[in-house]
Parts: C-alpha cells; sequence; structure tokens
C-alpha cells in the first residue's frame, strides 16, 4: 500500500465516516489470562469514548510506510489452502460476529505478545464504497465499483495509573481516585486485506509496528507464518556493516560518500516528483554507486553476494532504512563530525607525513564554543 491509500482508509477511521457498528476486545492482564471480553455498539458510545476507541484503532495507520508500515505478502499457496489466510478470510466474511473466531484470533495473538502490564485487543470490520477517481483523479463519490471490507486490528500496552486524588465535581472536593487501568497507543497492529491500487488485495496485509526498532517477528510469524522483514533500525545496521565487511580496503571514505550521494539524490527526486508509491531501492543501483566509485569488479561481486544472503535474494529496502539522509557523519573515538548531505565534499582523508587525517575545508564562517574565529595563512611563532 502506498502513502495515498493509507491516507484514504486512516480518514475512515472514525464513527461519522465508517460502518463499524461494533468494537470487539479483549484485556489480558501481565499473566496472559484474559480477564474480559466486550463488544461495545459503536451508534450508542458517548462522544468522547467513540473519539478514544477510534483514535486508537486509527494510530495502526500512522507513520512512515517501510519503517512502521510494513507490507506482509502471502504465498500463493497460503491464500490457496492455509489455516492462518482462512482464519483472517473467515472473520472479513462474517464481520467478526462469530465468538469462536475471535477467540481463536485472540489465543494467537496472546501467545505471541509480551507486554509487561498487560494488554487490549481492539477489533473493527468495515467495509468502504470505494468511489471513482477519473483520470484527473477527481473523486466521483456517487459512483462506486468496489466494495473494500476490512478487519482492523490494534494491540494497546494497558498501564496501571498510580493513585492520587482528584476533584468531584458534585461534592466540589478533592477524593481519592483510587488505581486504574489505562490503555496507550497501539504497540503493534495489522490491516487485512491490503487496499493495494484502491482495490481490495487477499494476498496482502499491512502490519504496524509502533517502534522502528522492533518488528515483533512471534506475532508475525502466528498470525500470517510468513518472515518478518528486518526492523528498520536493523536493516540500517545491516546495511553499514555488509559494505564494511564485503569491500573492506575498498571501503574508503569516497565510497561510502558516493553511495550516500546517489541514494539521497534518489530520495529527493521521489520526493519532488510527488509519486504515492514508496520507493525501494534495488542491489543493482548500489552495485552501480560502487563502480563509478572505483570499487573493483572483485569487491563489487563479493557485495552483490553478501547482501543476498543479508536481506535475501534481489531484496528491495528503502532508502531511509538504509542511511539518514539528513546529515552526513564521520566518527572517530574521540570525535565526530556532521555535515549537511550535499556537502560531504567538504570531507576528505589524507596520510601526512605517516599520519592519518580527516581534514574539513573550512575557507570562512569558523565559530568554536559559538565565537567566530579566524584561522591565519601561518601562525606565529610560539614565544
Amino acid at each position: 500500500m502506498n502513502i495515498k491509500e493509507i491516507g484514504e482508509i486512516r480518514r475512515r477511521v472514525r464513527r461519522d465516516r465508517s460502518n463499524m457498528t461494533a468494537i470487539y476486545g479483549c484485556y489480558v492482564n501481565d499473566q496472559k489470562e484474559i480477564v474480559t471480553e466486550f463488544k461495545q455498539s459503536t451508534g450508542i458510545m458517548p462522544e468522547n469514548e467513540a473519539e478514544r476507541y477510534f483514535g486508537l484503532m486509527k494510530r495502526t495507520l500512522s507513520g512512515s510506510v517501510g519503517k512502521n508500515l510494513i507490507d506482509i505478502c502471502f504465498k500463493t499457496s497460503q491464500v490457496a489452502d492455509s489455516p492462518e489466510h482462512k482464519l483472517l478470510m473467515d472473520l472479513r466474511s462474517t464481520g467478526l460476529k462469530d465468538a469462536d473466531l475471535r477467540a481463536e484470533l485472540y489465543t494467537k495473538i496472546i501467545q505471541s505478545v509480551n507486554m509487561k502490564d498487560g494488554f487490549l485487543i481492539l477489533l473493527g470490520c468495515d467495509s468502504y464504497d470505494v468511489p471513482f477517481k477519473s483520470s484527473d483523479d477527481e473523486t466521483q463519490r456517487d459512483a462506486s465499483n468496489e466494495t473494500y471490507t476490512y478487519l482492523l486490528c490494534c494491540i494497546c500496552p494497558v498501564k496501571q495509573t498510580k493513585p492520587g486524588l482528584r476533584y468531584v465535581s458534585e461534592d466540589k472536593e478533592f477524593h481519592d481516585g483510587g488505581i486504574a487501568q489505562v490503555p496507550t497507543a497501539p504497540e503493534v497492529g495489522f490491516l487485512f486485506p491490503a487496499f493495494d491500487n484502491r482495490a481490495t488485495n487477499i494476498y496482502n496485509a499491512l502490519f504496524y509496528t509502533r517502534s522502528a526498532k522492533e518488528n515483533h517477528e512471534n506475532l508475525v510469524n502466528t498470525l500470517f507464518c510468513v518472515q518478518a522483514p528486518k526492523p528498520a533500525a536493523e536493516q540500517k545496521k545491516s546495511f553499514e556493516a555488509l559494505l564494511g565487511s564485503s569491500l573492506k580496503e575498498e571501503c574508503n571514505l569516497e565510497t561510502v560518500q558516493a553511495v550516500h550521494e546517489q541514494l539521497c539524490q534518489s530520495i529527493m527526486i521521489h520526493k519532488e516528483s510527488r509519486v504515492a508509491d514508496p520507493l525501494l531501492i534495488s542491489k543493482e543501483q548500489v552495485k552501480s554507486a560502487l563502480t563509478e566509485s572505483g570499487v573493483s569488479e572483485k569487491g563489487v561481486a563479493k557485495f552483490s553476494v553478501d547482501y543476498d544472503e543479508v536481506f535475501g535474494l534481489d531484496a528491495h529496502l528503502h532508502p531511509k532504512n538504509i542511511i539518514n539522509h539528513n546529515r552526513f557523519e564521520v566518527k572517530t573515538p574521540d570525535v565526530v563530525i556532521q555535515v549537511s548531505p550535499e556537502r560531504s565534499d567538504l570531507i576528505e582523508t589524507r596520510v601526512i607525513d605517516g599520519v592519518k587525517y580527516i581534514l574539513i575545508c573550512a575557507d570562512d564562517n569558523v565559530e568554536v564554543n559559538g565565537v567566530p574565529i579566524s584561522i591565519l595563512d601561518k601562525e606565529p611563532a610560539s614565544v
């Protein structure tokens, strides 16, 4: 799913826009025991309560594509005949009304999720008559040739509030408010099926993780029986290690600059083009940057083999997951140098009298601790 398609569904997750007639839930304590299951009718909910329920569920459609929102792809064999895909399809076709199916899903989630103080599972099902869009991107709301029925699930950590005084308006006094269990923002969730090309795609799901450092591998494997992609933060570390280990002595400043520059340029062009589909980088594009920077054929070939081992055969990566496109950083054990990516040319490495140096061009406007300084062409001799 691209950012426009995600946004289109996200805007529906409101009581006054969606056809979710009920929100189903399950509260699980810190011992992984179900404390309660419930069904809340959205039609009779108080307004503030509805806003909170829908607000939690909407959060599972937020964040960056490829970092927080991850495509899950089922194999054709799974869609044809597999218990994990059948469960999701049955939940969808029954509109979540089958208690046994909900219990099966709850059990799968409970078995594979660990949260310190317990968690809340929320489920909703909506049917969306997708408005027709003309070639000039104009929406015709009275014309629809697609009904998209989807499940939305979010899993929220439950935190125990501290006891304290609270104001009781009836008494006009403060009294002990006691302890309460309060759900917080979702840690993880999913949308099924995917909404690709503004149509139903039962071969995909959209998985949400709040933290880019966590891919919730156990949950992905339990719910979808597929291999969870590396977390975004781990992809960056893996890519950095891959360059160093594959290229060895050829991994110099110029090589890293060339790769960083090409990826940053791709990100910039993609942003300026306003294409909704997420930008993906292929192995061949990185190999091209390595070749242009002077890496030998042997080094490029070694990188190619290692890339497949680390990320999978000819895997495509989100460039923002593997570089920091906002800065270029040079680091030693004692010094960190950061520059804007477009001015990484200001930095170079050089060996002078057998000593390795990092040199920075400093023609003007140099400050030290906020104080403007002058750099003399020739330093005066010390007394």
